[in-house]
């Protein structure tokens, strides 16, 4: 363990305890951080040799915690801080501008959690209405962001999936051409994307070149060919252009999208039934004439396949699918009715109540669940059992107000390290959905977790096992838990398992979500929206199901109001 990894662990402690208001404690961890930082030997033969405490700032707590550091690889105390906070206010840190008092204020003034949220406020023009931020201040924060985003070289589907849209719509409207599209990983719906690829179909590539290095978006042309292009926007995302011939599009289509091993397992079926199958089409292996290519439809077609969707193409068993017509009917954003997991200006969100039901309302759903976080949630300002009750008789009168609708009273429940929930059964009662959660305790043993989540999925009253797994996408792994055991325990109670469409969680993931399906499991997709703006969310739900192979009949938002309420009894 180096010296300068064990100061970037102390300098990260000092900023989670300043985050949660602690005195005096961050300024002796920085202290012995940077003692740490300028020693002249490795830490370690002060470790060997016992006299770490001999490092000025080195105290016998803060030694303790070295040698644990040393000898284990890692240090509890952090990982318990890490528990207590938002897993994405750590990003925000990362920005020179922001440091921790920053990053709180942030999170309370604005509800900033991430930092897509934070590059959202910052070009709406909302942090420099706060109070010591100006304009320079909001331009040096997107100039930090647009750095990480660089740097980690993969964006989250959440983020890259407006900036293609933009850049496809863009090049559409202007040419005024229908072969445009999104391709690779991104029109596939990963959760996470490389650069953004666009193909575009078209006799005209010099055209479509101008159109492309024209847009408004662009700060820097990388490469400019004939009929291959790069660019990098004014956020420093990096998007590809090809450019093929409209007879092509269909082949090329095709081909960019991927996946790697969808292609490598479509062209051995090719060469079996006597073809060659490339971006420029579909050929006969034996005279090479070109007998389809301008559609992708074409292209499975002649192989004798049904036409496959992007989210499936990633060789799990879709082309022989497709080729016996046992393809799913996949679920499609157009079959939600429903959301089931939202937060509101009364826990950590930003819209009230009635707000939020106006919005769903508008965008055409039939209901939505009111799921604020539980009362020992505390820094995600957790509702006590009193104000759950108030909450519970706004959504009443509202219901009153609002013909052909109905809100759904209900709370995301913390499920305690014991495995008890959040709220007695005779509060629980009186909702009509209870997501049960685990926002805590994350380095429980495999056999602790289980057990723990079993135990709350054991009570009458849950609906809904809320991001199953606890990942957080590029920030925290799953936590340790058997999920065949969760999921014949959802199948034995009835428990839906929810696909929270979160960007940083999607979880279940596509291959779990997979599993359940095939195990007989009721699906719910929850946007966990924290605003009005992220209600949007729901598409990536939906993406994350279509790549679990997942049916309208699989996802319980898909049901009417009438459905749902006899599903529930309510």
């Amino acid at each position: 363990m180096s010296n300068a990894k064990i100061a970037a662990i102390l300098y990260e402690i000092a900023d989670l305890l300043e985050l949660k208001g602690v005195e005096f404690k961050p300024r002796a961890y920085r202290r012995a951080a940077r003692s740490i930082e300028t020693l002249g030997r490795d830490i370690t033969d002060y470790y060997k040799e016992n006299k770490l405490e001999e490092i000025p700032g080195v105290g016998k707590a803060i030694a303790k915690k070295i040698r644990e550091i040393i000898e284990t690889g890692e240090l509890n105390y952090l990982k318990q801080l890490r528990e207590e906070l938002p897993a994405g206010l750590l990003q925000l840190m990362e920005i020179p501008e922001i440091g921790p008092k920053t990053a709180m204020r942030l999170y309370k003034e604005l509800k900033i959690t991430n930092l897509h949220e934070l590059k959202k406020a910052a070009e709406e023009h909302r942090i420099r209405r706060l109070k010591g931020f100006g304009e320079k201040s909001e331009e040096n924060i997107l100039k930090g962001i647009r750095i990480i985003e660089q740097r980690s070289g993969r964006m989250l589907l959440g983020y890259a999936y407006y900036y293609g849209k933009k850049i496809e719509q863009y090049i559409a409207s202007v040419t005024k051409l229908r072969t445009v599209s999104v391709a690779g990983s991104l029109r596939r719906m990963k959760e996470t994307i490389g650069d953004i690829d666009i193909l575009v179909g078209s006799d005209n590539p010099s055209m479509v070149m101008d159109v492309f290095v024209s847009n408004p978006e662009v700060e820097e042309v990388l490469a400019r060919g004939d009929t291959r292009g790069s660019v990098r926007l004014k956020d420093g995302v990096q998007v590809d252009i090809r450019v093929v011939s409209t007879d092509s599009y269909g082949a090329a289509l095709q081909y960019f999208t991927g996946s790697k091993d969808h292609n490598i397992e479509l062209r051995r079926l090719a060469i079996e039934k006597g073809y060659k199958i490339n971006e420029y089409g579909v050929f006969t292996k034996e005279t090479g004439e070109k007998i389809a290519g301008k559609t992708e439809e074409e292209v499975y077609g002649i192989l004798g396949l049904d036409y496959i969707p992007p989210e499936l193409r990633e060789n799990r068993g879709e082309i022989q699918a497709a080729a016996h017509h046992q393809l799913p009917h996949l679920i499609e954003i157009d079959h939600i009715r429903g959301d089931f997991h939202i937060h509101t200006n009364l826990s950590d969100g930003s819209a009230s109540i009635e707000e939020i039901a106006e919005e769903c309302k508008r965008r055409g759903y039939e209901y939505v669940a009111i799921t604020d976080h539980s009362e020992t949630l505390k820094v995600a300002g957790g509702l006590s059992k009193e104000e759950l009750i108030k909450s519970i008789e706004t959504v009443r009168k509202i219901n009153e107000k609002i013909d052909g609708f109905r809100v759904l009273t209900g709370a995301e429940v913390e499920i305690l390290g014991d495995g008890r929930l959040d709220y007695p059964d005779s509060v629980l009662r009186d909702l009509d959905i209870v997501v049960a959660a685990v926002h805590s305790g994350f380095r429980m043993s495999r056999k602790e977790m289980t057990e723990r989540i079993l135990s709350a999925m054991a009570n009458d009253y849950v609906t809904i096992l809320a991001h199953p797994t606890g990942r957080v996408i590029e920030q925290r792994d799953p936590y340790e838990v058997d999920l065949e055991r969760i999921i014949d325990e959802a199948r034995g109670k009835g428990v839906w398992l929810e696909i929270n469409a979160l960007p940083e969680r999607l979880d279940l993931n596509d291959v779990n979500a997979k599993w359940a399906k095939e195990s007989g499991i009721m699906m719910a997709i929850g946007t966990d929206a924290h605003s009005l703006d992220q209600l949007n969310y729901m598409i990536f739900g939906v993406a994350t199901a279509k790549r679990g192979w997942l049916e309208k009949g699989n996802v319980a938002n898909t049901l009417t109001l009438n459905d749902l309420e006899r599903v529930l009894g309510i």
